[in-house]
């Protein structure tokens, strides 16, 4: 490995980072982050902080899963790779997909479709939508509904059915017949509306205006996260979930739950669907279903697309869909391990706790800054704030002073992902207590270095 003089003279030089401008990269140079145990990490320098990011929503078991570590190097020995397009398998992708069954049954979700990751994950659940109706009789119905402020990976399909400007305007035209309705957002909603039951029945109530002005027999899908995660931190009403589910139903359309972050604990319930109590008809996953140890997704099918595509017997229902890396046995190793290591600790029940703890002190610094307009959470370990420079106009915090409260946090202790106006927490499910007094004072000492 390369001394730390020469990764800092080639920080950001060489490439080009991920939802960032490439010329900030440059004038502000990432954190070169060189290590990780437990939940804390070490940049190039030495320093040590609380990650209260979890990676990227995903290193829910933190950075010293043993089990996760020792399956891929065991299957790396026996099977590095080998392809599951059809004709071949492989025995560690036939047990998880066994496991996922179980894990799943819950959702009323009893088949795996493997990907890359979670923007795949959402692609090939879109184009299954699109084919699940052709099969059926249906190909008018092919248009797709989501909500402002989600967010659903970057490839086009996703694209199209992201609800943030940020993701879109620079990569327009994207694909047509993709619709919005207005995000049950409290803070920020065109109904200015912010009791939150209320503002659920008005943002259902826009759906099905959507739905009659698009027409039913036109709309393949409506897609959602059960808690919209790096549009904000965004929980809705509890009423929400279950009445898209019943105006999809009454409607004949597919829902589609966007599980990529919530999924296996997050919420404080094994996925965001069951905690709503809703079924959906597919879940995209991803993330944390290998702890982030290697890339990997799933998207998991109801036994109502399942009968579908099994019963055809035209041949249409074969999946045109597929990456190189699907079902890739090193990542199925993983998954494996980590599913089984996520059950063990029940880490859903330290994420509610953990996540409780946090969203009650995160309000109380609410009182003492305020530069905080607004605190989201209080649905496990998924919380944010937003930022303003002005709570009565509700006027967005400017990038300069968010960037050095970023900064001073940092220096603080714990490292936090800055997103528009908004810091997200999104830590590793196994966090103590003690780790999240660390996440709040550093917060704290980072509000103060404007105040």
């Amino acid at each position: 490995m390369k001394d730390s003089n020469f990764l800092k003279e080639n920080n950001a030089r060489h490439l080009w980072h991920p939802m960032a401008h490439p010329a900030d990269s440059l004038a502000n140079p990432p954190d070169i982050i060189v290590g990780g145990e437990g939940v804390e990490i070490t940049d190039v320098d030495g320093f040590r902080s609380v990650d209260a990011v979890g990676g990227l929503w995903n290193v829910n078991l933190g950075y010293s899963c043993q089990p996760v570590k020792d399956a891929i190097t065991e299957q790396l020995d026996r099977l590095p790779y080998y392809s599951i397009f059809r004709g071949t398998s492989n025995d560690a992708v036939i047990e998880l997909s066994w496991m996922l069954k179980e894990f799943f049954a819950p959702d009323g979700l009893s088949r795996a479709f493997f990907t890359s990751g979670g923007s795949d994950s959402v692609e090939v659940s879109l184009r299954l939508a699109r084919q699940y109706h052709k099969l059926r009789g249906e190909a008018g119905r092919t248009k797709f509904l989501s909500l402002k402020k989600g967010y659903h990976g970057t490839h086009t399909l996703g694209a199209s059915v992201n609800g943030n400007a940020n993701f879109r305007t620079q990569y327009e035209p994207l694909m047509a017949g993709c619709f919005h309705i207005p995000a049950p957002y409290t803070y920020r909603n065109p109904f200015n509306e912010t009791d939150p039951e209320r503002l659920a029945q008005m943002c259902l109530a826009a759906l099905e205006d959507e739905i009659a002005f698009q027409g039913a027999g036109t709309i393949a899908a409506f897609i959602m996260e059960p808690v919209l995660g790096a549009g904000g931190v965004i929980p809705p009403h509890a009423s929400f979930m279950p009445g898209v589910r019943e105006i999809c139903d009454r409607n004949g359309i597919l829902l589609i739950a966007d599980e990529v972050i919530t999924a296996f604990g997050r919420t404080g319930d094994w996925t965001g669907s069951r905690h709503w109590g809703v079924q959906p008809d597919m879940a995209c996953t991803a993330k944390a279903i290998t702890n982030g140890y290697f890339p990997f997704g799933a998207v998991m099918l109801s036994d109502k697309i399942v009968e579908v595509f099994e019963s055809d017997t035209s041949g249409k229902g074969s999946i045109g869909s597929g990456y190189t890396y699907s079902g890739h046995p090193v990542g199925a190793a993983a998954a494996i391990a980590c599913l089984k290591e996520t059950e063990r600790l029940s880490i859903k029940d330290n994420a509610a706790a953990r996540g409780a703890q946090l969203f009650e002190g995160l309000n109380a610094l609410k009182e003492k800054f305020e530069l905080m307009g607004d605190v989201r959470g209080g649905h496990g370990l998924m919380c944010a704030l937003e930022l303003v420079s002005d709570r009565g106009s509700k006027t967005a915090i400017d990038k300069k002073t968010i960037g050095r409260i970023h900064r001073a946090t940092y220096e603080a202790g714990a490292m936090v992902r800055v997103s528009g106006p908004n810091i997200i927490l999104s830590p590793p499910l196994i966090l103590t207590a003690a780790h999240v007094d660390t996440i709040l004072s550093a917060l704290d000492a980072g509000f103060a270095s404007v105040a």
